[in-house]
């Protein structure tokens, strides 16, 4: 699962625009081989492995791979919470581990930066939150898109993922499979989470956290802006934004190779 609930108000039409150019590249059929035996054995719980495609059971001693991914989309948006290598064994998050993974994708300089574009979107017409025109007004909607962002991770990948022991992190697919299988389970996480044992299970972390948060923002919205159009609106907003996170991440480490012939 990827910890992907995004605020409400971005500037959606072009994140999608970026999924679907993602989406339409053919994944590539080349698998890294790695060196190591630890990494390409397969993992056992009481001797039997896991059958292929199956989640894997992990031992929580083992890490073979850091705990947050540094990579970033485009260079700019962070991807902490992605797991790229499918293929490589990680251990789950601690509860301290995961409260960091929130902070650190509230704090990043981008998503940051992201609040004030979509202030100034909302500013523009006086949309949702309404808190009128003028720069006072404009600061309260910067606050307000930090806030929701921080709310969210905040339920999500802290509250709710520590206390039902799901991992808040996206899982790449990866590029041995093919692209249909690939855009279908990156959907999929919006419902699916894996939990720290390595199971699927419902995805209540996350979307639990997602209106959790939307229920917060009543505390700082103004009148206006607090009624059931505006929340179911910000769901589907927050969906939206969910599929669009979960495709980049996804696609864009092929890209990456393809183009820049990283690994």
């Amino acid at each position: 699962m990827r910890r992907h609930v995004q605020v409400d108000g971005l500037p959606r039409s072009s994140l999608l625009a970026a999924a679907v150019v993602l989406a339409s590249f053919p994944a590539s059929s080349q698998v890294i081989e790695y060196a190591s035996n630890s990494v390409s054995a397969a993992i056992t719980l009481g001797g039997v492995a896991p059958e292929a495609g199956s989640p894997a059971i992990f031992d929580p001693a083992m890490t073979a791979s850091p705990v947050f991914n540094q990579e970033r989309i485009l260079g700019l948006m962070p991807d902490y919470q992605t797991v790229r290598d499918p293929r490589r064994p990680v251990a789950p998050l601690s509860v301290k581990q995961k409260w960091i993974l929130a902070e650190k994708e509230t704090l990043d300089p981008f998503n940051i930066a992201t609040a004030f574009l979509t202030a100034a979107e909302s500013q523009h017409g006086n949309e949702t939150p309404k808190y009128g025109e003028g720069w006072s007004n404009y600061g309260k909607r910067v606050a307000a898109a930090q806030l929701d962002f921080a709310t969210q991770n905040f339920f999500s990948a802290g509250v709710m993922a520590s206390v039902l022991h799901q991992d808040p992190r996206y899982y790449r697919r990866g590029p041995e499979h093919k692209l249909l299988p690939r855009v279908f389970y990156s959907i999929s996480r919006l419902v699916i989470a894996r939990q720290d044992s390595g199971r699927d299970a419902f995805n209540a972390s996350g979307i639990g956290g997602m209106a959790l948060g939307i229920v917060a923002s009543n505390l700082y919205y103004p009148a206006a802006s607090r009624n059931g159009s505006v929340m179911a609106s910000r769901v589907g907003t927050s969906m939206l934004g969910g599929v669009t996170g979960n495709l980049m991440s996804e696609f864009w480490p092929d890209l990456q190779q393809k183009f820049f012939h990283r690994r």
